[in-house]
């Protein structure tokens, strides 16, 4: 679903002015309108802010989703739980009954590690036993030594796992930090190899994807103000962070048009008890101005003459008089305008209907 709320430039406001029943204004600026000749309504000056914007739908998701594949062929013996976070240490799955644990780190997990291996594997190895109160003996370098291998006994023993001093490939799966399983690709019993999606996991940092269409893509820009209605009603404040690709989603490929990644204010806050399987209403926000003296558009007089340009008929008791006015953003049917005679409060006529 999607609601845009529409910009008038100047000439289109005395175009909708003179379409919605205003007689153009031949005289002077400022002049005597009519002594007596009262409009068919009014209404007054107000101070608001006026927003521009365009409201899609959108849905919750996790940034930086990607797949996560078995190194090595086996039975899926406990599948993921689609929903769930897992942290350092913890189980993603199980394989052929052993867990395939979560440690932190950008190196993949390549090869097996085993005394006498050295590189950037073997490190991020070693930070993660320290991290996980495994590591009291060990020297933290690239170095797969003794003090290592006792630190990944320890660690297998407390995975009831056989203590090999070895961290065999498949046995372990490096991510940058905690995540977020979105979505379980393979199930109990399944068969898996090394080419085969197991899960899909995605950062734990919340997001809103929305659509747009091409003509929108300057709401795609990075920074660009949102508000979001998450589906349990709350509304969270949020901005652009950038354009995903179709596969980032886990969607298919749209016909046409532009998806969006929408981080929230406040983070995670908030958004944990929310539906996923609903829409948010996602409000873009493409310009806005703030306290702005403001009337109807139906308000607004085309005035001719040499000068041309734009005016208000005040109404002041039983007389009215035009006075000219300056123009600016148009919003959900208001107009700003000023002017040294345009004031809050004042009465001003409005076209019949």
């Amino acid at each position: 679903m999607r609601r845009r709320t529409a910009v008038l430039t100047a000439g289109a406001v005395a175009a909708a002015a003179l379409g919605a029943g205003f007689l153009a204004y031949g005289g002077d600026s400022g002049a005597d309108g009519g002594r007596g000749k009262q409009p068919p309504a009014t209404t007054t000056i107000t101070r608001a802010d006026l927003v521009l914007s365009t409201t899609v739908d959108g849905k919750i998701d996790f940034a930086q989703r990607r797949p996560v594949k078995s190194a090595v062929p086996g039975t899926v013996t406990v599948a993921a739980r689609e929903g769930s976070r897992v942290t350092r240490g913890e189980a993603l799955y199980e394989l052929d009954d052993k867990p395939v644990s979560l440690l932190y780190g950008p190196v993949p997990a390549f090869r097996e590690m085993k005394p006498g291996d050295r590189g950037s594997d073997v490190l991020q190895l070693e930070r993660n036993l320290v991290a996980l109160g495994r590591g009291a003996g060990i020297y933290v370098d690239p170095r797969y030594d003794e003090a290592t291998a006792a630190a990944v006994k320890e660690w297998q023993k407390s995975l009831n796992r056989t203590p090999t001093g070895r961290v065999g490939k498949g046995d372990v799966v490096f991510q940058p930090g905690e995540v977020t399983v979105v979505r379980a690709d393979a199930a109990l019993a399944d068969q898996v190899g090394p080419d085969t999606p197991v899960l899909t996991v995605a950062s734990t940092r919340p997001v809103v994807r929305a659509q747009l269409e091409p003509a929108d893509v300057s709401l795609t820009a990075p920074g660009t103000r949102v508000e979001v209605t998450l589906p349990g009603g709350a509304v969270r404040k949020g901005k652009v962070a950038g354009t995903v690709r179709p596969e980032e989603t886990g969607e298919g490929t749209p016909e046409n048009g532009i998806t969006v990644e929408i981080t929230l204010n406040g983070g995670a806050s908030g958004v944990s008890r929310e539906d996923t399987t609903r829409s948010a209403s996602v409000k873009f926000v493409s310009e806005s101005r703030e306290n702005v003296l403001t009337v109807p558009v139906e308000a607004i007089v085309a005035l001719r003459g040499t000068d041309g340009g734009y005016g208000l008929q005040l109404v002041e008791g039983g007389t009215t008089r035009m006075v000219r006015v300056e123009t600016g953003m148009t919003a959900d049917g208001r107009i700003e305008v000023s002017g040294p005679l345009v004031k809050e409060g004042l009465k001003v006529g409005v076209a019949a209907e």
